[in-house]
């Protein structure tokens, strides 16, 4: 089992920057490959980025790619999603996700960016982007 926190969401002009934070308690988030998704009213749930246990494998969805950064500290059991150059587009909640794997699990393939694939999900938290 493993308990998930987001934090760092807020209201931030166009252009500006976030950095989201995931905090896994209840076991060592190296042992899971973590995700972000966000979803806005009446949107179904987007892929944002993955990250593998060991770090050294990331994928991000078309949004993301460019602009945002997904990081783990293992030492803060965290995992950080970096998001630069906002939109007003990326206005949603954003959710982080989990999913027990083995430490050289790599997360390239399409099914780690369904949602259907993470067993455990934080709470949310918003993102707002002015224009």
């Amino acid at each position: 089992q493993v308990q998930l926190v987001e934090s760092g969401g807020g209201l931030v002009q166009a252009g500006g920057s976030l950095r989201l934070s995931c905090a896994a308690s209840g076991r060592t988030v190296s042992t899971y490959a973590v995700a972000w998704f966000r979803q806005s009213p009446g949107k179904e749930r987007e892929f944002v980025a993955a990250i593998s246990p060991s770090g050294g494998s990331t994928t991000y969805g078309d949004s993301a790619k460019g602009r945002f950064t997904i990081s783990r500290d293992s030492a803060k059991n965290t995992v950080y999603l970096q998001m630069n150059s906002l939109k007003p587009e990326d206005t949603a909640v954003h959710y982080c996700a989990a999913r027990f794997a083995g430490y050289s699990t790599e997360v390239a393939a399409i099914a780690w960016t369904r949602a259907n694939r993470y067993d455990y999900w934080g709470q949310g938290t918003q993102v707002t982007v002015s224009s």
